[in-house]
């Protein structure tokens, strides 16, 4: 069951960046060129989400706990730290240069588009280049 509710929640995820129209990285680049065919749509799609999450959230912290978790899994940590703002510029600069952000990428697959597949493959090199260099890093920390 839970697995057909986790599909669920990515199917609706899937058709609502495709109908906003966010799986077109046209669209998206057009958002960021504030000097030439502006296209703001991209600012109303990421309001609405925020305004959802923001009460979605009020509504589930609310709750003893999560639908099918014996409790929330929130984060602590509040600092901010080089691999967090690392990772933040990474993810804006790519989005930035190719118009597509992971989540948007995804659905976007199933226009069986070349440059969709470049993305995602760069993606998942990044993401495996990230996991190397964060246990390279663990290896050379010396403990007394």
């Amino acid at each position: 069951m839970r697995l057909i509710i986790l599909y669920l929640i990515g199917l609706v995820f899937g058709v609502g960046i495709s109908i906003s129209g966010m799986a077109n990285p046209a669209k998206v680049l057009n958002f960021f060129d504030v000097a030439g065919t502006w296209d703001p749509s991209l600012a109303f799609v990421m309001g609405g989400a925020v305004i959802v999450t923001f009460f979605g959230y009020r509504y589930l912290l609310n709750r003893p706990a999560p639908f099918m978790s014996a409790s929330f899994q929130l984060p602590t940590r509040r600092d901010l730290d080089l691999p967090l703002i690392g990772g933040s510029a990474a993810f804006g600069i790519g989005w930035g240069i190719a118009g597509f952000c992971p989540g948007g990428a995804l659905p976007a697959l199933g226009t069986g588009q070349l440059d969709v597949f470049i993305f995602t493959a760069a993606l998942l090199a990044g993401i495996f280049v990230a996991k190397a260099m964060q246990s390279f890093g663990r290896e050379k920390q010396v403990t007394v």
